[in-house]
C-alpha cells in the first residue's frame, strides 16, 4: 500500500454513502455496491498518452475531486485504501483476463483485484472489471452461485487458483484467472504502465466506458453506446460527433471532462471511426 490515510468523508461524499463504518460483511457489501455504481469505469487517460497515477494523493484527485473514473488499478487501489483505513485486512491480487482471448492463449497478469478476509470468511471484492463489474462481493468459495444486484456470479477451482465466471444468458463465461499470492503497488505499477502505454494494449486505443446503476449497464465502446437492462433487450445507439459523445460521458457517466484541445481531437476521432 502506499502511505497515507484516505479523506474518507471525501470518499463517502462521491459514493453517496452514509452508513456504517464498522469493518463487517454489510459494511463492505454497502460500500462495494455505491462504489460501483457512482464512479465509473474508463479510459481517456491512456487513449491521451498519460499512464495514470497510482498513488494514494493522485487516486483521490483524479476519482474523488475531479469526479473522474478509472480502471481496475485506480478503482481497487482506491478501494483498498478505504477498506484498510476501516480496519478491514485485504489483500491485493492480480487476475489474467480471459474474457474474449482464444482458448490456449495465456494473458499477463493485468487486472487487478481484492480478497478482504471477514469473521464469515474471505471474499472477493473487484469494482474494476468494466461492463462486468462486481457490484458486489463474493465469498471465496468454489463451485457455488452467487447473487449480485446484478448478475449472478461462481468461482471454478482451476489449477492455479480460481477462475471468475458470470452467468449471462442462461450461459457461464469465463472473466478472469487468479490466485491467492499477495501483489505490491509496484507489481501494479509494472502492468499499469504495460496496459496504459504498450501500443497493443486496447487500452491505448479504444474507448471504454462502464457504469452499472439499478437495474441495468451502461456500456461505451467508441461511438457505440449499449444499455442493458435486467427486465428488456438492450438498447444501442452509435453517437454521430463529438458533441454527442462529450454528452454522454457527463450525462450517462456522470464524468467531469476538461475541455482541453486534446480531448476535444479524441472525442472527434472516437465518432469518426464507428466502434
Amino acid at each position: 500500500m502506499n502511505a497515507g490515510t484516505p479523506d474518507l468523508d471525501a470518499y463517502f461524499r462521491r459514493i453517496g454513502y452514509s452508513g456504517s463504518r464498522t469493518p463487517d460483511l454489510n459494511t463492505l457489501r454497502a460500500i462495494h455496491l455505491q462504489h460501483a455504481l457512482s464512479i465509473p469505469f474508463e479510459n481517456l487517460d491512456p487513449l491521451l498518452g498519460r499512464a495514470p497515477r497510482l498513488d494514494l494523493a493522485s487516486l483521490e484527485q483524479k476519482l474523488i475531486h475531479a469526479r473522474r473514473g478509472g480502471y481496475c488499478f485506480e478503482q481497487n487501489l482506491l478501494l483498498s485504501h478505504v477498506l484498510q483505513a476501516l480496519g478491514f485486512r485485504v489483500t491485493q491480487l492480480a487476475a489474467r483476463v480471459v474474457w474474449n482471448a482464444p482458448p490456449g492463449v495465456v494473458r499477463p497478469r493485468t487486472h487487478m483485484l481484492l480478497c478482504v478476509d471477514l469473521a464469515e470468511g474471505r471474499y472477493v471484492a473487484d469494482v474494476g472489471f468494466g461492463g462486468l463489474t462486481l457490484t458486489g462481493p463474493l465469498r471465496l468459495a468454489a463451485d457455488i452461485e452467487q447473487s449480485t444486484p446484478h448478475e449472478t456470479f461462481r468461482l471454478v477451482t482451476v489449477e492455479d487458483g480460481f477462475a471468475m465466471e458470470a452467468l449471462l444468458q442462461q450461459s457461464w463465461k469465463a472473466l478472469y484467472r487468479f490466485d491467492l499470492q499477495p501483489q505490491f503497488l509496484p507489481d501494479y505499477e509494472l502492468s499499469n504502465w504495460y496496459v496504459a502505454t504498450h501500443p497493443e494494449s486496447h487500452f491505448t486505443f479504444s474507448l471504454m466506458a462502464a457504469l452499472p446503476a439499478a437495474r441495468s449497464r451502461t456500456a461505451l465502446s467508441n461511438s457505440q453506446l449499449t444499455i442493458y437492462r435486467t427486465d428488456a433487450p438492450p438498447e444501442q445507439r452509435v453517437l454521430k460527433n463529438a458533441d454527442e459523445l462529450r454528452s454522454v460521458l457527463r450525462e450517462a457517466f456522470g464524468l467531469t471532462l476538461a475541455e482541453t484541445p486534446e480531448l476535444a481531437a479524441l472525442l472527434v476521432r472516437l465518432t469518426a471511426t464507428r466502434a
